[in-house]
């Protein structure tokens, strides 16, 4: 077996096979420090970034004490939002897929309440799920907590960041006081510590290396002054020509307007925030993802559990007032050894916030000068995908295959100018070369997917 190192814990012989299936040949360092104290049944409080391997960590942990057997809901996770808690609960029924019977269930918001309802009622042994819709069952009384061996709290500092501490100790009080609770954050502000001491019992603590500090990228930053501030970032996306960048807003009125301003400069950008409805926020995702749109603007408290694969350029259109919290944002950038860039925008006020992160990390830092401004100057950097939302998903049966087959055959598109298909409960989306979108939406139209009309559009 691959799993020399997990074999030296005790895990179940299911989940040792299933490791060694998926290739697990070393556990990361998160792994390494807190699975032995989670597998001890003590409480443990882990400082873990998106990317470190927390998520296989307390999965294997919550499936070592799952009693199969047993249909009581024997394990909570709450996440922040429904696409953290969608990818998390994906990779616990991944870990499970050796272990029979396991029965895993997804309770989030922008969905009725209903299914899940019914879901209930046929029992679950572990749930993931996001606080607001927790609560909602609980007050339903559709959600019965009693049994409750462990409890995880994900990206717990985004929770306290999006106002849900409040919610989150009515949920505890449904629980067992004798339960192990283990806590992840990629921040330790004074909350946590408060929160810690208020619902755990002797944590072990748990402080990983952060992943940008092994990873190779470059840092520039650039002065610029308050009324210039959009000049240099079009400046900025002139020089570096990304085809898929991140940037960093400190509010969700900066990301609209940034994202406006980039539109009005003819470049494909979206803006993600709590204040979009969540078939929004899945389509801005799903677009970003599959190349339709170049610039995602976001809030730090809108970027945490996305997921967000390695990005070209990561641009802080401003600077964190938190050093740790740069370093995580400059970390989506740089990843899979491949060469990152950050480049951060910065007024001369600011030097300081810099120094900080210079502190942190343990080195100096580049300026540069700044750039001139970038309007007339000419950017190419139109994508090449556009994507199609198709009225069908999941409840209709649809499969990825059956969108495909029906673009190659009855719509004559050659698979090649077909991009990556998201398919969700109500909806589908697929990503298709521009040259040929609009003959697709046609053909489409005017034909049949399993032998069923759905309306279509074309996203823009």
């Amino acid at each position: 077996m691959k799993t020399d190192q997990f074999k030296k814990l005790r895990l179940k012989p299911e989940l040792l096979k299933n490791l060694d299936l998926l290739g697990f040949d070393k556990m990361t360092e998160i792994q390494t420090q807190a699975l032995p104290e989670l597998l001890a049944g003590k409480d443990v409080i882990a400082q873990a970034q998106t990317g470190s391997g927390k998520t296989v960590a307390f999965g294997l942990g919550v499936l070592s004490r799952t009693i199969t057997s047993d249909y009581l809901i024997q394990s909570l996770i709450l996440c922040p939002t429904r696409e953290l808690a969608t990818q998390v609960a994906s990779e616990i029924r991944r870990l499970a897929r050796l272990t029979e019977n396991t029965k895993v269930l997804l309770l989030c918001g922008g969905v009725p309440l209903g299914p899940q309802i019914a879901s209930l009622d046929h029992g679950a042994h572990i749930v993931v799920g996001t606080p607001g819709r927790i609560l909602d069952h609980l007050s339903k009384r559709t959600l019965h907590l009693g049994y409750i061996k462990t409890l995880v709290l994900d990206e717990a500092d985004r929770m306290l960041d999006m106002g849900f501490a409040e919610d989150i100790k009515r949920i505890i009080k449904k629980t067992p006081a004798s339960k192990q609770t283990l806590l992840f954050s990629a921040t330790f502000p004074e909350q946590i510590i408060e929160m810690s001491q208020s619902v755990q019992n002797n944590p072990v603590h748990v402080k990983t290396e952060n992943p940008s500090e092994n990873q190779d990228i470059d840092q520039v930053f650039f002065e610029t002054k308050k009324d210039k501030r959009f000049d240099t970032l079009l400046s900025l996306i002139t020089r570096y020509q990304p085809k898929s960048s991140i940037i960093f807003c400190t509010t969700k009125v900066q990301c609209d307007e940034v994202a406006k301003f980039l539109s009005s400069q003819a470049l494909a950008a979206l803006a993600i925030h709590s204040d979009l409805d969540q078939v929004t926020r899945d389509e801005v995702m799903v677009r970003f993802a599959n190349e339709s749109v170049s610039f995602l603007i976001a809030t730090d408290v809108a970027a945490r559990g996305l997921d967000i694969k390695d990005l070209d350029v990561v641009i802080n259109f401003e600077l964190s007032k938190d050093p740790e919290v740069h370093i995580h944002r400059i970390g989506r950038t740089g990843r899979a050894g491949n060469k990152g860039l950050a480049v951060s925008i910065y007024n001369r006020s600011e030097e300081f916030r810099i120094k900080a992160i210079e502190k942190l990390m343990g080195k100096d830092l580049q300026r540069d000068r700044l750039p001139q401004s970038g309007k007339n100057q000419r950017i190419e950097l139109k994508p090449a995908m556009i994507t199609l939302k198709i009225s069908g998903g999941k409840k209709n049966k649809l499969r990825a295959g059956d969108i495909l087959g029906a673009l190659t055959k009855d719509a004559g598109i050659k698979a090649s100018m077909v991009g990556k298909i998201n398919i969700f409960e109500y909806h589908s989306y697929v990503a298709i070369h521009k040259s040929c979108a609009e003959v697709a939406l046609q053909r489409l139209q005017s034909s049949k997917i399993k032998n069923r009309n759905f309306s279509m559009k074309i996203l823009a």
